[in-house]
């Protein structure tokens, strides 16, 4: 048997990269999952992509309505929600004189309040049902510490450290267990806009810090949405039962904690 046959998940901002990448290996382990995203169109796409067992849905993480619209029709469509993995974050760098406030509000709408309201609209859901789950929120190893031009994300990725471990110990009596994937340097098209950042403000050619954090990765190279899909199965399934509040590094022997 599949190790998520019969379950159900909601994946935010699934549309593409990592999380189109977990909802692929959700399905051929026995899963069927919602592709939510800001873009409808893309989302549609990617679900039609991965056949019968995908339905897309709109969602907006910073907008209370558009999530609570995205949990119903995803009942509503699938039955339940099992699984939900707050995957949907945006990056933003600059050099702490040049933050501004609007940048700074942006970034915790959907990095912070957007996993911390979806995991609460999930829950209740969860709570109701009263047949427990799974919750990821996707971290980053730039939780895990300070970075002098990424001040405003690092502290993102910090609070969902946090929230993770807060909701955590909240939410086991319920049987929903929540935990959280910190990847490193993750290689795709949104690092196309992390290089321009640093290309900017560090003076570097465009390519050259990709090229840098990757040859800096012990394992020897930038990691993959493929390598974080294992530890995705994993803390969905039930042989993570026991785990509560913890967030896992897979990122190469970059951090260790």
């Amino acid at each position: 048997m599949s190790r998520l046959s019969g379950k159900t998940a909601l994946i935010t901002g699934a549309a593409r990269g990592i999380g189109l990448e977990f909802a692929r290996t959700y399905i051929a382990e026995g899963a069927r999952v919602a592709i939510a995203d800001i873009n409808i169109d893309r989302a549609r796409e990617a679900a039609a992509s991965l056949g019968e067992a995908a339905i897309a849905v709109e969602m907006d993480v910073t907008q209370q309505d558009s999530i609570d619209a995205a949990v119903a029709k995803t009942i509503e469509a699938l039955g339940q929600i099992d699984i939900l993995i707050n995957n949907a974050a945006i990056f933003s760098a600059a050099p702490l004189t040049e933050i501004s406030r609007t940048d700074f509000d942006n970034v915790f709408a959907i990095n912070v309040s957007g996993v911390l309201f979806t995991m609460q609209a999930v829950a209740k859901h969860m709570i109701e049902r009263g047949a427990g789950g799974k919750i990821i929120n996707m971290a980053s190893q730039a939780g895990r510490r300070g970075e002098p031009l990424v001040a405003t994300y690092c502290a993102s990725k910090a609070a969902v450290i946090s929230l993770t471990q807060s909701a955590g110990l909240n939410l086991i009596e319920y049987h929903i267990n929540v935990n959280a994937i910190a990847p490193g340097v993750v290689d795709g098209e949104h690092w196309d806009g992390v290089d321009a950042f640093f290309a900017k403000y560090e003076n570097k050619p465009l390519g050259q810090k990709r090229k840098e954090v990757g040859e800096a990765v012990p394992y020897g190279r930038m990691g993959v949405a493929g390598d974080l899909t294992g530890m995705a199965v994993f803390l969905a399934s039930e042989e993570s039962d026991y785990i509560v509040a913890q967030t896992y590094n897979v990122d190469g022997g970059q951090w260790m904690s």
